[in-house]
């Protein structure tokens, strides 16, 4: 079996935390993990600094021989903004984008909502399946992770300042590598056909749904785990 290398990028937050399932279930099938912990807390800190981190995380992995491997790169939720900025400075095998924000060049992370209509997209989830369409954390985030890994993740968590959310993609076109979106299935952030939808107008690539909501990685890492490494 050949070792596969994943740089595992976390959302809104920047916890390593939401991956650290992930990374054991990867470690018990012989391939490796590797978690950013992204300074979602740092008001300078913009995408070009995520990247960097990022690419030192990869890079420093196996005494530092990390930048020898070919990695698949997944971003989680608003680390898709993240996960293409390393194509070009690692070696990508893939990406890989997990109920993502999956980006337009120049648009910014605070105008994506409206362009993609991630709002109305949720009220009609929350209607069709039953709970309530205001946000609250509990209900979007938190409603099939375990009670103590949502204790753990608070802690981990930093606040995320606006500067990811105010500046534009930086890139002109999507990177030529092979590039997979999946939906939560039971995500009520972005709904699996929400992240159909956009995956297939802005990179035509047809999503595939896995179980779990937008955390899936902390509830159903083993389905998360199938996914990446299908």
């Amino acid at each position: 079996m050949t070792t596969r290398h994943l740089l595992l990028i976390p959302g809104a937050g920047g916890a390593a935390f939401v991956w650290h399932r992930v990374v054991a279930e990867l470690a018990a099938r012989g391939h490796v993990g590797v978690a950013v912990d992204l300074p979602a807390d740092d008001p300078a800190a913009g995408l070009a600094a995520y990247a960097d981190v990022a690419l030192a995380a990869a890079t420093a992995y196996d005494g530092g021989r990390g930048a020898s491997y070919r990695w698949t790169v997944v971003g989680q939720s608003m680390g898709a903004l993240t996960a293409p900025l390393l194509v070009g400075r690692l070696e990508v095998a893939e990406l890989v984008l997990l109920n993502p924000m999956v980006p337009a060049p120049r648009e910014t992370g605070g105008a994506w909502w409206a362009a993609t209509g991630q709002g109305p997209a949720a009220q009609e989830a929350a209607t069709a399946g039953g709970y309530p369409g205001d946000f609250d954390l509990d209900v979007v985030f938190l409603h099939d992770v375990d009670p103590a890994d949502a204790v753990a993740l608070e802690a981990h968590e930093r606040e995320e300042t606006d500067t990811v959310f105010d500046e534009p993609w930086p890139l002109a076109a999507w990177p030529a590598v092979p590039t997979r979106v999946l939906a939560g299935a039971d995500d009520r952030l972005f709904p699996p056909a929400f992240v159909e939808r956009v995956a297939q107008e802005r990179l035509g690539v047809a999503a595939v749904r896995v179980p779990g909501g937008h955390l899936n990685t902390l509830s159903r890492p083993r389905e998360v785990v199938d996914a990446l490494l299908a």
